[in-house]
């Protein structure tokens, strides 16, 4: 039975005359037990493969935002609400935190029981592990020493901004800090002016051929976001009709560059061209859906808060935060959403931080 040089050797000799027995016999029981077993997984667990569809436009024109399960899984883990805090109505008589605290600048109006509330709120959703240290100086807290104090105080101000000034974008979950932060003292997701050099390919004078994920790799010009979302260039394409000379008209290179933006937009939301754009006329201004109007207030939006807010934090901020041209880092639509076509999946957090809404709170 056993064979001096291994094991089973009547096994060794049956394979041999009988090559084809084990294919014929155990491969398509084995394939029929995998598909038993993915059959049972799929019922228990749900299609892994399966797509959830939402007509976004008219029928026949394939105008629908596709999803699946897992990816819809995957945004609700990351979008979780932290815990809130429910603000203290203030009482006529109860001392404001500018007469409590030292060199208060823009919440002095708050009670000291909501302002301490915020700042612990701030604290949990920029900087969870240096704690109020990251701002403050730890023998002095009224001291603007420490830099992260006077960037949070002006992003203060911002976040009024966005939700005062730039409602009919934000309206209805507004902004907090942490819709771009979660947790992080810089948010993830954001970005700096490029070098007009590449090391690789040497002067790109078109920023082209550059793979990164902006473009998704493809040799869409890499610089759309600095052009569309700081500079203010007007987004457009050129159109069909045929010309010697542009005249000012966009070209072809504005027309890849802002294909470049658009890719930015799917990617930052997580939906596709016909999310804003009819398949069927897809340059028809009057075939546009309504989330089109959406889009372009907020073009406007990023470009007015990297303008006014942002980019003026370069002078600031140490070199270390700064980009590779001596820029703040900037926000996009990214910055935001995170792959959610609403800002954590449209959920509010302004009714625990009424604060937040503007200069001039409204507790309820």
């Amino acid at each position: 039975m056993f064979g001096p040089s291994g094991k089973f050797r009547w096994f060794d000799e049956w394979n041999r005359r009988r090559p084809f027995d084990l294919v014929k016999t155990a491969l398509p029981a084995a394939i029929l037990g995998g598909g038993v077993f993915a059959v049972a997984v799929i019922v228990i667990l749900g299609n892994p493969l399966e797509k959830e569809t939402v007509q976004t436009g008219p029928r026949g024109t394939g105008m629908v935002k596709i999803d699946t399960p897992g990816r819809l899984m995957a945004l609700e883990a990351v979008n979780i609400l932290p815990p809130g805090d429910a603000p203290w109505p203030p009482e006529a008589d109860a001392m404001l935190a500018g007469e409590a605290y030292e060199n208060v600048q823009v919440l002095g109006h708050l009670t000291v029981d909501n302002f301490n509330r915020l700042m612990a709120g701030i604290t949990e959703w920029v900087s969870p592990e240096q704690g109020c240290a990251y701002c403050h100086g730890e023998d002095d807290l009224a001291s603007d020493d420490v830099y992260t104090k006077v960037v949070a105080r002006r992003m203060i101000q911002m976040t009024w901004a966005l939700n005062q000034d730039w409602e009919v974008h934000t309206a209805p979950s507004g902004v907090t800090c942490y819709t771009c932060h979660r947790g992080e003292n810089v948010p993830p997701y954001v970005w700096t002016r490029l070098p007009p050099v590449n090391e690789t390919v040497g002067p790109t004078a078109a920023f082209q051929n550059r793979a990164m994920p902006l473009t998704s790799f493809t040799s869409l010009p890499a610089n759309a976001i600095e052009a569309y979302l700081l500079d203010g260039e007007l987004v457009a394409v050129n159109d069909q009709a045929p010309r010697v000379d542009n005249a000012g008209l966009p070209g072809m290179k504005e027309t890849e560059r802002t294909y470049a933006l658009m890719m930015h937009f799917t990617q930052s939301l997580g939906a596709n061209c016909t999310f804003c754009h009819n398949t069927r006329a897809v340059n028809d201004p009057t075939q546009l859906t309504p989330q089109w109007t959406t889009a372009t207030l907020g073009i406007s939006m990023v470009q007015d808060l990297n303008q006014s807010w942002v980019a003026p934090l370069a002078e600031l901020l140490p070199e270390h935060r700064l980009g590779p041209l001596g820029d703040a880092p900037k926000v996009y639509c990214l910055t935001c959403h995170q792959g959610a076509t609403k800002p954590l999946l449209g959920q509010s957090m302004l009714g625990d931080w009424p604060e937040l809404i503007s200069a001039e709170p409204v507790y309820d």
